[in-house]
């Protein structure tokens, strides 16, 4: 903690550099061209911009022109007309800019080909060797080869590293997401067509309207649409009443948007006819009754109802009737169609054929109506009783295309594109959605909607039956003001000046269905009305009358405003009789004293439903419209605000009183009117007024409200934020709507007026400018002290100066501007800048931020985002206009504006304990961010350099914010440029053409600043380049912390990681830097990193590397199936182990893991900048500062780039099959897609649109192979189960490219460590670490690329160090030749060149010192065998071939001709070859694992005289084991290798402490070989230590194996050793190894299961050297019988061929003779363990049961008669019993059987062991600790109950029913009844036990139990009691010591009877 807060201070006492005034006088020349190359620094970002909005329709929606609109509409219409106001950034560069190009794929070295050479023995010299290494021998110097693998390496890298490298996957503060543009609502948009409306008989025209109904809101959710599919000889009976036909109204398709899809969503089409006489069902019946298949028979009646339609046609052709009803759901009925098609559905449309259409009920036809049916239909799932007109409706439901040719939007305007063709009209469907929609309008829209509902005329006593009303849109009462507004139907005008509703034939009190669409005018006034007028329709024409069809009902009236507003709702109308009076307008239709119906009584039910963009229809929002207008002068006192009026006195109260009730409003009003109502308020803001001569400022109420609209939006949970936090509408409204408050056109009239007038003088507020400055200070104060009372008055003004120097003491800012700035604004003025008469908006909002007191000033603080983005555009603004070259940046913004913004930025911090702490956080940073393109440079890094003084907590969450604010402020554009990169003394070396002072500067550089110090975070590298030394020391701090929450750090650490990488990779990516010298200029700036991050090497984690996501939790104990296979690359890192290391488990406990590891995605990042720096920096800085930096910090540098490597190590993806071309795939799509469209993109298809950004026609076509992070997030889309094989395969090769060029950039710093090291003082490990680090990756999968250049490396170590490594480092020497042997065996010509000639080099070079050179031998030999034994890497025919181009080489040196090296090197090249040819064989047995571990034991017994080789097959077989996961015998073949080193080390020298551990291995003796011989036993293992390591693998196996007690027995061996070395560290690791294998025994001891064993017999000269051998196979713990016989079977039989095999089924001695010598057979049998009875007294657990096993035993039933079963007195049974040649387990699973001993039991003996073993089972079921009620009572069955076949009653009387005559049977007999008696004790016990464990209703079957043993004990009873007299004679008089002489004679004899 203490450590922590040092460094926090350090943060905090730096003075940043300031900024504008270096530039101004340090810049030098060739550093201001490197600034200008990033862009225009350090001129402005940021640029105002109009950009024209984007009109769907071919001109935007406005009122009718020539009429003087309402204030309210004509800002409406401004509003939705004027172009947004834009502030975008000139350059923007973050993170976003991506060079198109293509790296080249290296080869990656995949050895997959497998072929097999047969011939075992082979002459090398008959093979044709690979194509040499050209220049292996030809340089001169180590300099100049030096100078050719650095141009080899140089050649085709790829610049940009970070664009080789996935995105991390995280949200990114620094990049504030663009809103969208503010456009109108859609919600999922469908088409829908009409295609055919199909009935029987075809004698009329018919009309149809189509609608959507949501039957859960039960509402309806979109307007009408009209529609006919009539033939022109239809059209034509209706001629007489359609005076023109418009285009638009003969659409036949409708594109319907839903908002809120749900699958009870119906599609209703209601048809009606023309109204003709008789009543629905009358004019139906034709329909139903003439079918189209007698048209023939019926076309005369066809004729003459076609004759009469045609007549009710002409005559009553304005009116309909209601005739039918189709519904359909839309979502099942696609479902269906789609399931029920398998046709090609490549087209998403979906036909839908309906074919119920309902004939429409007279008494039901209202919306209530048809909820109840369409319910009925739900819950029925089918159609209810109604009444089906044959025929059918075809519709086709389809997705919306992109463009809708002739397209129409709901007021009929068309929509862009305009065909040229003219197509038949589209018309888009006006949506009412179900629930609210927050969506503030975008375009002018004014629309009614009237819904006639009812008519209740059922009292009345005339004749009206018929009826009908006509409705008309009058704008004043004379006949010719009907306006045409009203929308019409189908086939008809467009607009009509009235409409008549469909009459019900005979129905006095109708219901009505229709929806009437008006055009509203723009300006409404009182004389605007609806007018009503009641017709009964004659439908009969009588035969003498001539008379009107339509007789006068009433009439009615509703004047579309009340009190202003706009009427809508319900209403219910009364109907007047007379004729209608003058001005009846003017009133409601109560007023006027006139005759009514029914006595005034309200008979018309109807309904008014606006959709208007300028009508508000609430009143809060109403009000403060009307009253903020008055403002606007013009107005004449008293106003009228809906029915009340307003004094000019009571008018400041009043509007004052609006703006507080404006956040009482409705919210979806509110949201609706969003930017009308932020407008107004800010220009109220403003706007200080005289009102009634007072000056009233409403600055402050209106900004409060400000803060109370943005509070209760952000507060909504139906309105969407993004991933800030911020509110999507305001930040749609900041950055497309907000411009500076236009207060230019206020009125100025005289105050005598009446009128209302703006002052003069705009600087009017609530507040003066000092105590503002104050109020701040004491609130910042008062939040610093208590929190509990946030509203503190403010003081009376003192003196500006005064209130500075109190800011300036209290704060206690070190450097604060704030007393400075207020000094200079009491003695001059010059500096504001602005004209003193004008308010700027953005100092009065500085000053309400800075005033604002309590819940509002909360508020600002928690919404700070929106009034800092606030600020900043309306900066911008205030910037845009100003003169820049006349006004300096520093003078842009008066000092009084800089104080504000310096005490809101102050608070905000002490703020920081609000919960919102981090999103107020960022928003700050946002701020300041922008801040630096606005204000002069150095006052924002004053105000970063607040931050950081005042956020010195010791928290994690304040660290985390500090990163999360530094991130955002270095993601600025000039970053770079703002940290003065180019001012870094670690220039770039001398360009090509130097100028004398970049020479002498670079070279200064170089001497003067020691070059280890450009590596330190130091004082004066922090003040110049102040954001990165901020970002450094805030890394540095978050690395070094002490873990409090591992958690907690963990997320801390990453952020502060991938702060730094983000940077980093935005440098890399940005095109601005992509020249070499100015990457070298950034490197430098990221210098200290590289300190910062070898100090945190401990922290890595290389273990687990990114590809292993799961993080391995808790120890090997757990599970020994979670043990992952062994990850050699790592062990290489660490311990440099050229075998097979085993310790995978104890490897993480070498490496000790901290705490506080960072998780491998977090190091990978780390690395990556690491990785940057050293590719990008100036090569000789790194040089030089190679060969200064101490020896201990060189080597944590190598240790570093082991973790590298390990890290970026390439891994092979498999692709997966991929689903193509199926009918069902289609289908599938077809159906997402259709689904997307209705339900909102439910679906994986919807799901992944959104995820890459609807671009995913770009995927997988880019020719570009990188990691696209601005087409999609790597990381989602790589776990993504559908990908390509081309996306696989791109994403395989960039990969790859990754693994090369970070490879190459290790190989790079290592060969700059190499030539620092004749510099340096420590070249032995130098030397050694670099070569560790360079074998280590050849462990990894590499690159063909990386690996010539990495041999080429070595090959140029060997040649310059070749004795001090050959001396010195021998144990790396024995892992090189192994490297390089393996890549001998690649099937990659390149790869094996290379390898052979470096083998070659090792050969040449050791060949000066004859110990070298005979140690390379034997490692080699070595190696090879180590190769070998993992047979499946290995090729031989390629390395036979790579032995042959190696003695090309030796025959081709000329040099070495006259040595004996050739010769040497031939003999060594046959001896390989012949080990070799052992591979041949194994190759063979591959799949046949036992006979593979005898091979593998045979060879290492042939090399019982070399014990290095010896040793190499034992962990060669090891390994082959435990890839079994055969941990046991894994374990004895290290017991074996540790006896062997044992044995060499008691011979070097005694130690007692050194214990034979295993005779087998004991021949290593004296004669054999003597230690001192050259190359023998040099391995690592031939040591204490190695013997140590060899015991500790073998223990962690054992306990991976559940052999708990043998780990001990190994560490009985380890525990002298350490104790002998006194190596306290490593004991106390053992005992708690030891403490954890005591407590597994006690807790698993019982409930481990160990191995299974069966004999195995191969019979057969088929099987050749097997034939007639039995072996015990040792197999896992559970295996049964039918396991191994099916893979032995399914093994031998791919080996013989079909037919050859058979399997023995039974135990029997085979005989020979009766078998087919031209088949193979096996038999198996399950043996069990066997031991003595003496043995027994020794194996007490159940691990001696199962350990050290050399005797097993399996038992043969016989008769004989040759039967295997027959009756119970003649079943015999033999039991055999198998010896082997050694004790299990071993170093093998199977073991040859050696010995075999047989016994026979006679069936009496039989009976007794089966008695016994009853007895047994019984004592066991009844004493269990947890008794198992189902166990006991199944054994007790099998004892007790009479019906068991050959149960115990038949046994008894079987062989106790009589006395045998035989007397050599008495004792069997005797002893059988002493079983019985036993027996039947149990019985008893066991029934008694199973009454306490029964459950209630198993009491019957207890008593039935007790019975059966009752009635069994009775008849058993009297054959127990029968005893034989003879054995119970007295022989002599018994003397006691003769009767214990005689007991023990007879137990004698008894158990050799029994043996």
């Amino acid at each position: 903690r203490a450590h922590f807060m040092i460094t926090s201070f350090l943060i905090v006492s730096v003075e940043p550099v300031d900024l504008d005034e270096f530039l101004m006088s340090q810049l030098r020349s060739g550093d201001a061209e490197l600034m200008q190359e990033l862009g225009e620094f350090p001129d402005d970002d940021l640029e105002v911009e109009l950009v024209e909005r984007e009109c769907r329709t071919i001109r935007p929606s406005v009122p009718e022109e020539g009429v003087e609109l309402d204030p309210h509409v004509r800002d409406c219409v401004q509003s939705y007309t004027q172009p947004w106001l834009v502030v975008s950034r000139r350059s923007i560069h973050r993170l976003h800019s991506f060079p198109e190009k293509s790296p080249s794929l290296p080869a990656l070295c995949d050895d997959t080909t497998r072929t097999t050479l047969t011939c075992s023995d082979f002459n090398l010299r008959v093979l044709q060797p690979d194509r040499r290494v050209e220049s292996l021998l030809r340089f001169s110097s180590p300099e100049e080869l030096d100078r050719f693998n650095l141009e080899a390496r140089n050649s085709n890298r790829y610049g940009e590293l970070f664009g080789l490298y996935p995105p991390i996957d995280e949200v990114q503060p620094s990049i504030r997401p663009i809103p969208d543009c503010p456009k109108e609502h859609f919600g999922q948009r469908i088409l829908v067509r009409c295609q055919t409306i199909k009935f029987e008989i075809e004698i009329e025209p018919l009309f149809a309207t189509m609608a959507l109904y949501d039957l859960k809101e039960k509402k309806k959710i979109s307007e009408n649409v009209h529609f006919d599919m009539n033939s022109d000889q239809m059209k034509g009976f209706l001629r007489a009443h359609t005076p023109h036909t418009d285009p638009s109204t003969l659409a036949r398709s409708a594109i319907f948007s839903i908002s809120y899809p749900s699958p009870d969503i119906y599609l209703v089409i209601r048809i009606e006819k023309v109204l003709q006489q008789g009543e629905i069902g009358d004019c139906a019946e034709p329909y139903m009754v003439l079918k189209e298949s007698d048209a023939l028979k019926n076309r005369d009646k066809v004729e003459k109802l076609k004759n009469q339609a045609e007549g009710f046609c002409q005559r009553l052709g304005r009116y309909r009737m209601p005739f039918a009803f189709a519904t359909v759901n839309i979502m099942s009925a696609i479902s269906s169609t789609l399931e029920r098609d398998t046709s090609d559905t490549d087209s998403i449309n979906v036909e839908l054929t309906i074919y119920c259409v309902c004939w429409q009920e007279g008494e039901r036809l209202s919306d209530e109506d048809l909820f109840k049916f369409l319910a009925d239909i739900k819950r029925s799932s089918g159609q209810r009783r109604v009444k089906i007109i044959p025929g059918f409706l075809r519709l086709e439901v389809s997705p919306v295309p992109e463009t809708v040719p002739g397209c129409l939007c709901p007021e009929l305007i068309p929509v862009k594109p305009v065909s040229e063709k003219n197509p038949r009209a589209v018309k888009e469907v006006l949506e009412f959605p179900s629930s609210e929609v927050y969506v503030p309008h975008n375009i002018y829209q004014n629309l009614l909607y009237v819904y006639p509902l009812r008519l209740n005329l059922s009292n009345r006593l005339t004749s009206a039956r018929n009826i009908t009303v006509k409705i008309q849109f009058m704008s004043g009462e004379d006949p010719s003001c009907a306006m045409p507004v009203i929308f019409g139907k189908s086939s008809g005008p467009e607009f009509l000046q009235e409409v008549y509703t469909p009459v019900t034939y005979h129905n006095r009190s109708p219901d009505f269905y229709d929806e009437i669409k008006i055009h509203l005018p723009a300006r409404l006034t009182e004389k605007h009305h609806l007018l009503f007028t009641f017709y009964h329709i004659s439908c009969q024409q009588k035969q003498n009358q001539t008379g009107s069809l339509e007789t006068l009902i009433g009439y009615s009236w509703l004047p579309l405003l009340n009190n202003d507003r706009l009427q809508t709702g319900q209403q219910c109308l009364p109907i007047i009789l007379d004729k209608l009076p003058v001005n009846y307008s003017l009133h409601s239709p109560e007023v006027p004293p006139v005759k009514w119906l029914e006595n005034h009584k309200g008979l018309f039910n109807l309904e008014l439903q606006a959709v208007s963009s300028v009508q508000t229809q609430d009143s809060h929002l109403e009000r403060f419209c009307t009253l903020c207008h008055a403002l606007e002068g013009k107005t004449i006192f008293p106003i009228r605000v809906g029915d009340e009026k307003i004094s000019e006195n009571m008018f400041e109260h009043e509007l004052k009183l609006s703006i507080i009730s404006l956040s009482s409003s409705g919210l979806e009003p509110l949201v609706l009117f969003l930017h009308q109502v932020l407008d107004k308020l800010f220009r109220l803001i403003m706007q200080p007024m005289v009102i009634a001569g007072q000056t009233a400022n409403l600055a402050q109420i209106a900004f409060e409200s400000v803060v109370s609209v943005v509070n209760s939006l952000h507060n909504s949970q139906e309105l969407a934020k993004d991933h800030q936090g911020r509110n999507c509408l305001l930040a749609t409204y900041l950055y497309f709507v907000f411009r500076l408050p236009d207060t230019q056109h206020e009125i100025h009239t005289s105050a005598g007026t009446g009128g209302l007038m703006a002052h003069p003088e705009s600087r009017y507020s609530t507040l003066t400018r000092a105590t503002a400055t104050t109020v701040g200070f004491m609130l910042l104060q008062s939040r610093i002290r208590s929190s509990s009372n946030p509203d503190i008055p403010a003081p009376q003004s003192p003196e500006d100066a005064e209130v500075n120097n109190i800011l300036g003491k209290g704060l206690n800012l070190p450097g604060s501007r704030i007393s400075a700035a207020g000094n200079v604004s009491n003695t001059s003025q010059s500096s504001s800048t602005r004209p003193t008469n004008r308010k700027l908006f953005h100092e009065e909002l500085a000053l309400q931020m800075v005033v604002s007191t309590g819940v509002c000033r909360e508020n600002v603080y928690k919404y700070a985002w929106f009034f800092f983005e606030l600020l900043v555009k309306s900066m911008s603004q205030h910037v845009s206009q100003l003169d820049k070259k006349a006004v300096s940046r520093r003078n842009r913004f008066s000092d009084r504006f800089k104080d504000d913004i310096t005490t809101i930025t102050c608070v905000f911090i002490c703020l920081q304990e609000l919960e919102q702490a981090e999103k107020v956080n960022i928003s700050l940073a946002f701020f300041l961010y922008d801040l630096m393109s606005l204000m002069d440079r150095g006052f924002v890094f004053q105000l970063v350099k607040n931050y950081c003084n005042q956020v010195l907590v010791s928290m994690s969450t304040l660290i985390s914010m500090r990163l999360e604010f530094l991130r955002v402020l270095c993601s600025h554009e000039h970053y770079l440029n703002l940290s003065l990169f180019f001012s870094n003394p670690a220039s770039a070396p001398a360009s090509p053409s130097p100028s004398t002072s970049s020479q002498t500067s670079s070279l200064c550089s170089f001497q003067d600043h020691k070059i280890a110090a450009m590596f330190d975070l130091s004082q004066d590298f922090k003040q110049r380049h102040y954001l990165t030394g901020l970002l450094l020391t805030e890394l540095s701090t978050a690395l070094d912390m002490e873990s409090e929450g591992l958690v907690t750090f963990n997320v801390l650490q990453q952020k502060a990681i991938n702060a730094t990488y983000s940077l980093l990779c935005a440098h890399d990516l940005d095109q601005r830097c992509s020249r070499p010298e100015v990457k070298a200029k950034i490197a430098a700036l990221y210098l200290p990193l590289v300190g910062i991050i070898i100090d945190s090497i401990n922290y890595l984690d290389f273990t687990g590397t990114a590809l292993h996501k799961s993080r391995k939790s808790g120890g090997p104990e757990e599970d020994p199936d979670s043990i992952t296979p062994i990850n050699q690359s790592v062990a290489m890192a660490i311990a440099g182990n050229p075998f097979n290391t085993l310790a995978r488990n104890a490897l993480v406990s070498m490496t000790g893991k901290t705490s506080n590891m960072l998780t491998a995605e977090t190091s990978r990042n780390l690395l990556m900048c690491f990785l940057w720096i050293i590719k990008n920096a100036d090569q000789n800085l790194i040089q030089r500062w190679n060969v200064d930096v101490p020896s201990s910090q060189l080597s944590r540098l190598l240790e570093l780039l082991a973790i590298c490597i390990s890290c970026f190590e390439y891994r092979v993806k498999t692709h997966q099959s991929l689903l193509h071309h199926s009918v069902t795939f289609k289908k599938s799509l077809a159906k997402a897609r259709l689904e997307e469209a209705l339900l909102g993109g439910i679906g994986a298809r919807g799901e992944m649109m959104k995820r890459v950004g609807g671009n995913d026609r770009t995927l997988g076509q880019r020719e570009n192979l990188r990691w696209r992070k601005d087409l999609t997030q790597w990381r989602q889309t790589n776990d993504r189960q559908d990908k390509s094989k081309a996306e696989l395969d791109q994403e395989a090769i960039i990969s790859g490219n990754l693994a090369t060029e970070t490879n190459l950039i290790v190989l790079d710093l290592l060969e700059m460590i190499v030539q620092a090291v004749p510099l340096a003082d420590c070249k032995d490990n130098v030397v050694g670490g670099v070569l560790k680090v360079l074998l280590h990756s050849l462990t990894c999968n590499q690159s063909t690329t990386f690996l010539s250049h990495c041999f080429s490396t070595l090959r140029a170590l060997i040649v310059k160090f070749g004795d001090l490594l050959f001396e010195e480092e021998a144990e790396q020497c024995a892992d090189l030749c192994q490297k390089v042997l393996h890549y001998c065996s690649s099937c990659v010509d390149g790869n094996r060149s290379q390898a052979c000639a470096t083998l070659y080099l090792i050969m040449r070079y050791s060949y000066s010192s004859a110990s070298n050179f005979s140690r390379v031998k034997m490692q080699v030999t070595m190696s090879l065998a180590s190769l070998v034994g993992k047979s499946s890497d290995i090729h031989e025919e390629y390395l036979r071939r790579s032995f042959r181009t190696i003695l090309a080489y030796a025959e081709e040196d000329t040099e070495m001709q006259s040595t004996q090296l050739p010769s040497q090197v031939d003999e060594l090249l046959r001896n390989l070859n012949s080990i070799l040819s052992d591979t041949v064989k194994m190759k063979e047995f591959q799949k046949d694992p036992e006979m593979l571990m005898d091979l593998m034991y045979r060879i290492a017994k042939g090399y019982q005289t070399s014990p290095d080789l010896r040793l190499t097959w034992l962990q060669n077989m090891a390994e082959k084991h435990n890839s079994r996961k055969c941990f046991t015998e894994s374990a004895m073949c290290l017991v074996h290798a540790a006896a062997l080193v044992a044995e060499y080390l008691s011979m070097l020298e005694d130690h007692k402490y050194l214990r034979e551990l295993c005779l087998e291995e004991s021949a290593v003796s004296d004669d054999i070989l003597s230690p001192d011989e050259d190359g023998v036993c040099s391995g690592r293992y031939f040591t204490e230590s190695g013997l140590v390591g060899l015991l500790e693998q073998a223990a962690e196996l054992f306990s991976n194996g559940r052999l708990y007690e043998a780990v001990n027995e190994v560490y009985k061996v380890i525990v002298p050793i350490l104790e002998a070395h006194r190596d306290f560290r490593k004991l106390a690791s053992t005992h708690d190894k030891l403490q954890r294998a005591f407590e597994n025994i006690i807790q698993k001891g019982h409930k481990r299961m160990f191995g299974t064993y069966f004999r195995v017999g191969f019979y057969g000269c088929k099987f050749g050297d097997l034939d007639e051998q039995e072996f015990i196979y040792k197999e896992p713990g559970i295996t049964h019988l039918p396991e191994i016989s099916h893979r032995l079977e399914n093994f031998y039989s791919q080996c013989f061929g079909d037919g050859v095999l058979e399997m023995i089924k039974d135990s029997t001695p085979v005989d020979r003779k009766k078998l087919n010598p031209n088949k193979a057979y096996i038999q198996i049998t399950f043996v069990e363990p066997y031991f003595d009875d003496y043995e027994m007294k020794d194996r007490l657990t159940n691990f001696e049961k199962n350990f050290n096993l050399r005797r097993f035993m399996y038992t043969t039933p016989f008769t004989k008669s040759g039967r295997p079963r027959g009756e119970l007195n003649e079943q015999y049974k033999r039991k055999t019993i198998l010896t082997t040649m050694h004790a299990f387990p071993y170093i093998k699973t199977r073991i040859n059987v050696i010995q075999k001993e047989e016994f026979d039991l006679t069936p009496i003996e039989v009976a007794i062991e089966d008695m016994q073993k009853k007895t047994r089972e019984l004592a066991e079921a009844t004493h269990r600790e947890k008794p198992d009620a189902v166990m006991l009572q199944m054994v007790l069955q099998g004892s007790v109950t009479a019906t068991v076949n050959q149960g115990p009653l038949e046994v008894a009387q079987v062989f106790l029913n009589e006395i045998p005559a035989d007397p050599k049977l008495f004792r069997h007999h005797n002893k059988l009844r002493l079983c019985f008696k036993e027996f039947i004790l149990r019985c008893g016990q066991a029934v008694e036990k199973n009454k306490l464990l029964i459950t209630p209703d198993q009491k019957e079957y207890q008593q039935e139990m007790k019975k059966n043993y009752n009635k069994l004990r009775e008849n058993l009873r009297p054959m127990l009691e029968r005893k034989i007299p003879e054995l119970y004679k007295p022989i002599i008089k018994p003397r006691i010591e003769n009767r214990d002489s005689f007991k023990r004679q007879s137990l004698r004899r008894t158990q050799d009877e029994n043996s």
